[in-house]
């Protein structure tokens, strides 16, 4: 998936690359539409499931940094790449 942010898609599912709110206030705090969420695949599951992706940065194929939650924005562990 680190991949596909990367190049910019394709994208799987439609909701891939939309702004995430950050509502939950659990990543650090920067400027609106800063946070774009994508989905991680769950084998065995038929809708997009809790995995996730969220990375920030003003240029989307160029995120400054990714956050991966498999709890659906419960918690989220930084992406060392």
């Amino acid at each position: 998936m680190l991949m596909l942010i990367h190049q910019g898609g394709p994208f799987r599912h439609d909701k891939d690359g939309v702004v995430f709110g950050n509502r939950e206030r659990l990543l650090p705090a920067n400027v609106r539409a800063y946070y774009r969420e994508y989905t991680v695949r769950t084998p065995g599951e038929r809708s997009r499931g809790a995995r996730r992706i969220v990375c920030g940065g003003l240029q989307t194929a160029a995120p400054d940094a990714c956050f991966y939650t498999d709890d659906h924005y419960a918690s989220f562990r930084k992406i060392v790449h």
